[in-house]
């Protein structure tokens, strides 16, 4: 397996898209995912004014520095929700854009709305990506459907577990449909990591690595939590993925979950150093996962 991460490690400096690349790839980081919040939230780069000019400018850095998009992730929004229109128009322009960067997988994730019954939550989030699907097959792109953190929104049903999302992408029974399996997610849920993937099997196209210790959605590095590595590496050797080793755990970088002190900021926010020193660890840290299971790849 190959490591990549994920270039949304440093928006909470407030680099931008470039210079977020630029620090991923000095930690040794090869392979790309492409995160589209930056661009969603300013409205620049690949879902700016000038897409196009901007996708050939990130396709000279990749081959300028040597390193190549694998995986994206779409913008995070309310597709179920009354006004989400915008949203939606902005998920389609993401998978359009991402397939220009040759990117073969992009994530997506589902949608879910207060009082919606699981049965209702399926149909509307199939007619959700089947919109999106058709944009997929123009792109030659596949979108996956992840698992969400455990549930913490009371009234609300959302797809957390490896039992409803094997059964959400086999209820929308598309060949561009596959899933995202995230660990972090996955280690607050009881179901073992490799029996979860078990239950997958075949539809995991692409991976989350992070941690937690079983209670929020932490996005730490693994040995940082509880999750069990050795059943996670197991579990994916069982099921023959072949897909990148993928990092999104920024948590222990960003600033929004910390408690906030107005009357004093001076630490609200370490040095981007420091955060720079992290991103080689978390190099060093996969690498020596997949060296232990004899399947790291350059």
């Amino acid at each position: 397996m190959k490591l990549a991460t994920t270039t949304g490690d440093f928006f909470h400096f407030g680099l931008n898209v470039e210079e977020s690349i630029d620090a991923v790839t000095e930690a040794g980081f090869k392979y790309i995912d492409y995160s589209f919040t930056y661009d969603f939230r300013t409205k620049t780069g690949l879902l700016g004014e000038n897409p196009k000019a901007f996708a050939e400018k990130l396709l000279k850095m990749a081959d300028t520095s040597g390193f190549k998009f694998v995986q994206s992730h779409s913008p995070l929004g309310r597709p179920l929700a009354e006004g989400s229109e915008d949203f939606i128009e902005a998920t389609k322009q993401s998978i359009e854009t991402a397939s220009w960067l040759g990117i073969p997988n992009i994530v997506v994730h589902s949608g879910y709305l207060k009082g919606l019954s699981k049965e209702e939550t399926f149909k509307r989030n199939k007619k959700f990506y089947e919109e999106l699907l058709k944009t997929a097959e123009k792109c030659n792109i596949n979108i996956l459907t992840e698992n969400f953190d455990k549930m913490t929104d009371n009234g609300c049903y959302w797809v957390d577990c490896a039992e409803d999302l094997k059964e959400l992408v086999e209820y929308i029974n598309h060949p561009l449909l596959k899933a995202c399996w995230d660990i972090g997610h996955g280690n607050m849920q009881e179901l073992p990591q490799h029996k979860a993937l078990a239950l997958l099997g075949s539809h995991v196209a692409a991976l989350h690595i992070q941690g937690n210790f079983g209670l929020s959605d932490d996005h730490v590095m693994p040995f940082t939590g509880t999750v069990n590595m050795d059943s996670v590496m197991n579990g994916l050797l069982d099921i023959g993925f072949n897909g990148y080793f993928t990092f999104e755990a920024d948590g222990m970088l960003n600033t929004w979950r910390r408690r906030k002190y107005e009357k004093d900021t001076r630490l609200a926010i370490y040095p981007v150093e420091f955060a720079k020193r992290f991103e080689n660890i978390k190099y060093d840290m996969g690498k020596y996962v997949l060296e232990q299971y004899n399947c790291f790849e350059e």
